[in-house]
């Protein structure tokens, strides 16, 4: 289960990146069409797509390899049972709220769907399309923080804290700055 998991969010990243390589691409591609007279006005939509999907489909990776933003400040100050309290309860509260924004996310696509919304831009499509990258990205996002809380719960180490901690054990700080 826990390779699977890895191949899942590693997987979410992966598109995450493709998706930025397609907002490069696009830009290019609107920006040479421009100076060649061509009508390139729908890339703005799908470049905005892609940037909304990019953001959802990164979120579950970040989260699970510690590049998220933390406050540790307090975390560091303590010993090893308080730290994993404070990990449960901080890792419980974001649970709930994650999946708050997935619940909606899901309500609000399927209303998109149920209702016909079309995009109002220039790329005249269904919204719920590219809306479902809002729902994957949040569930990918929910999965991913319940799967820490439950390598919390069951005394182990945080995966965004292990591997930050293997990264500075190899001299890479770069993620820190």
């Amino acid at each position: 289960m826990r390779r699977a998991l890895n191949l899942l969010f590693d997987a979410a990243g992966g598109l995450a990146a493709l998706l930025i390589l397609s907002i490069f691409l696009l830009m290019l591609y609107a920006s040479a069409g421009r100076m060649a007279g061509l009508r390139v006005g729908g890339v703005n939509d799908i470049v905005a797509w892609c940037c909304a999907g990019a953001s959802f489909f990164a979120m579950a990776h970040a989260f699970k390899h510690g590049d998220f933003v933390r406050v540790t400040l307090l975390l560091d100050q303590t010993g090893p049972r308080a730290r994993r309290a404070l990990e449960t309860i901080a890792l419980a509260i974001a649970a709930v709220a994650v999946s708050y924004l997935a619940w909606w996310a899901v309500r609000f696509t399927y209303e998109s769907w149920q209702f016909k919304d079309m995009a109002g831009g220039l790329v005249v499509i269904p919204i719920w399309i590219p809306q479902m990258s809002f729902v994957l990205g949040s569930l990918l996002f929910v999965l991913a923080v319940l799967d820490e809380l439950v390598i919390v719960l069951r005394g182990g180490t945080p995966t965004y804290v292990r591997l930050v901690q293997e990264r500075h054990a190899r001299g890479d700080y770069s993620e820190d700055l």
